[in-house]
């Protein structure tokens, strides 16, 4: 049979103008003879005249395809009936504002597949943007810091930054903070923020992505259990300090007669509790980059937010960068995610409010919830050569096949099956329950 593939616009917001699949990629497959068509679209960040000259065929609407690729999630009322999907839907952990979406696939008999849960047999992700959240959230971050300085009456290297999407490209982005490095290490930073220290949570790919950015910047590393002597008895100012937390510098058991543990903290989050407060005091600025779902403890709650704000002294921490962005999550802080537009806000700890912009008694946060869609050429070239290899089997798999276990498909893209004509697969019955 003959697959038609359909590549659809982003409509979530006007800064997603990354895809699934690019030009060039569109052009192997083509010459390979998959049948591809792209909905025209002014504003992706590949104009349209590239994937017609690659093979592709360019329609107004994707009325007629087996299987529709995007990026964000899709409005609910663009579904087809029976109609398959793969994007990023944001519902497996029970995400409210999709559930709406949600409901109309199973209304409408419709197949899911999420990129997010392609993954190998030791569940390892293999398609993701998280390496380009992380740089951009690095950038966004340091940003935010320099025009929280600002508001504080203070003009530093880091001013002359610019949020990630204005640079046209990481080349850009790499020599701008190549520059605001040269700066610090000739000028340095001011001394109340002596050590100036970042904390990166997490070691992933989002936190490889942040740290790059970081190590563009005259730095040195310290562990999370050196810092506390390292602060007291350090007044550098030339350079930052990058601390990279790891769950064990995070989290602890709530029974002090146990030992921490990976996989038990994996299975059994319930059972740790945060340790991650008295850090808090010693950050400038913390990036946060680490996996984080209901299960696991809060890392930083609101009740040691307001702490560390409710005394005399302006404390150490200025700015949060929380690329994970998961709302009311592991930052009681990330009161709301915000956009490239509007990306940044002052939290008070004392009232909970959230004021656009950096002025105001707080702390400066940085909550960007789509942030790789500011670099969305690399990034989606990144993306669609680690979805390529499993596209000839896609385009071969029988989307009208009523029974889910009679498909042939990769066992990662298998894998990544949510919903079939409107039935939640085996691995995802749990979802289920979300919508009653």
């Amino acid at each position: 049979m003959t697959t038609k593939i359909g590549l659809r616009r982003e409509d979530k917001n006007e800064w997603e103008t990354r895809v699934a699949l690019t030009p060039a990629v569109v052009k192997r497959l083509s010459q390979d003879g998959l049948d591809i068509y792209v909905q025209r679209f002014p504003r992706r960040a590949f104009p349209d005249s590239e994937y017609e000259a690659a093979g592709a065929k360019l329609v107004d609407a994707l009325v007629d395809c087996d299987l529709v690729l995007g990026i964000k999630e899709m409005p609910p009322s663009g579904f087809r009936r029976n109609g398959a999907y793969m994007f990023f839907s944001h519902t497996i952990k029970g995400q409210s504002y999709n559930m709406k979406m949600l409901s109309e696939l199973v209304e409408k008999r419709c197949t899911l597949l999420d990129y997010e849960t392609v993954v190998n047999e030791k569940r390892q992700r293999l398609i993701f943007f998280g390496r380009f959240a992380g740089i951009a959230g690095a950038v966004d971050t340091l940003w935010t810091l320099g025009k929280r300085l600002e508001a504080l009456g203070v003009t530093t290297p880091l001013s002359q930054l610019q949020p990630c999407h204005q640079y046209p490209d990481l080349a850009a982005v790499r020599q701008a903070i190549g520059q605001v490095g040269e700066r610090i290490a000739g000028e340095g930073l001011p001394g109340f923020m002596a050590p100036p220290v970042i904390g990166i949570t997490g070691y992933g790919h989002v936190s490889q992505g942040a740290q790059e950015i970081v190590d563009l910047l005259p730095h040195m590393e310290v562990s999370p259990s050196e810092l506390p002597a390292f602060v007291a008895a350090n007044s550098i100012t030339d350079q930052v300090i990058k601390v990279v937390y790891k769950e064990q510098d995070l989290v602890e058991p709530i029974d002090s007669g146990r030992q921490f543990d990976l996989q038990d903290y994996y299975d059994h989050g319930e059972d740790y509790q945060s340790k991650f407060g008295p850090h808090l005091e010693l950050l400038t600025v913390l990036i946060n980059g680490i996996y984080w779902d209901e299960r696991y403890p809060t890392l930083a709650d609101q009740d040691q937010l307001r702490a560390l704000f409710s005394g005399g002294e302006r404390p150490r921490l200025l700015a949060v960068g929380d690329i994970t962005c998961d709302v009311e999550g592991s930052l009681a802080c990330t009161v709301r995610d915000t956009d490239p537009g509007d990306p940044s806000y002052v939290y008070e700890p004392q009232t909970r409010s959230a004021t656009s912009g950096f002025e105001g008694p707080g702390l400066a946060v940085m909550a960007v919830g789509n942030l790789p869609c500011e670099l969305p050429r690399e990034a989606s070239e990144t993306f669609s050569e680690a979805l390529t290899p499993f596209m000839k089997q896609m385009a071969a798999a029988d989307w009208k096949q009523d029974g889910f276990n009679e498909v042939s498909l990769p066992e990662p893209i298998e894998r990544s099956v949510i919903m079939w004509h409107g039935k939640f697969t085996p691995d995802y019955e749990y979802m289920t329950d979300f919508l009653k």
